[in-house]
């Protein structure tokens, strides 16, 4: 199990996720990417985010701007 306390601006309906859950994980991706600073997203595996972007069911103008910014930076490699 990988169970940690998110920070209540992210997650404010639980007080601990497991994300070795691939739907808890999944949602707390999403919401990182809708709700972080920059330090939580400084935490999150870039190369997770890209292969799971398509799944996360952001808002268009999120979702693109996260497509444009992972493709710039496989770009860049």
């Amino acid at each position: 199990m990988n169970r940690f306390a998110p920070p209540r601006h992210i997650v404010w309906s639980t007080d601990a996720l497991d994300l070795s859950d691939p739907f808890q994980r999944t949602c707390y991706l999403r919401r990182v990417l809708l709700h972080g600073r920059a330090e939580e997203i400084h935490t999150l595996g870039l190369d997770e985010v890209a292969r799971l972007l398509d799944d996360l069911h952001l808002p268009p103008a999120v979702h693109s701007l996260w497509q444009r910014f992972l493709e710039a930076r496989h770009a860049a490699r």
